[in-house]
């Protein structure tokens, strides 16, 4: 697969439905959210975010590739979404893609860190 099929897939998982989860996120993945419970593994990581309303918009900027090994891409990425009826949301994100036997391509780690602001902590 190459980089820019990889990019739309991650798009997809921002902007398409829970049906995209259920097909393109792993049930060993592990996703680390700013939001509880933080840390999620498996089908609850699949259900959390097949259950968050999706985002109309994303734009991605600062956008890394890297190939590990062959079947392993990790990416990492500035995002920056909207959705009507919500602020607009920010965070610094990775994303491990790891290859399976029959070529579908799976998310096993996610994570998404907001910004830090002066004064945070």
């Amino acid at each position: 697969m190459d980089d820019a099929q990889i990019w739309d897939l991650e798009e997809s998982l921002w902007t398409g439905g829970a049906e995209r989860y259920q097909e393109l996120v792993d049930e060993a993945c592990v996703m680390v959210l700013p939001s509880d419970p933080f840390i999620m593994t498996g089908q609850q990581a699949i259900d959390a975010v097949s259950e968050t309303p999706r985002w109309s918009q994303v734009r991605f900027s600062g956008q890394q590739t890297v190939h590990p090994e062959g079947d392993l891409v990790v990416i990492a990425y500035h995002a920056a979404a909207q959705r009507k009826g919500a602020d607009d949301y920010q965070a610094y994100c990775t994303t491990t893609w790891q290859r399976r036997p029959n070529e579908e391509w799976r998310v096993v780690q996610h994570q998404q860190t907001p910004p830090i602001t002066a004064g945070a902590g």
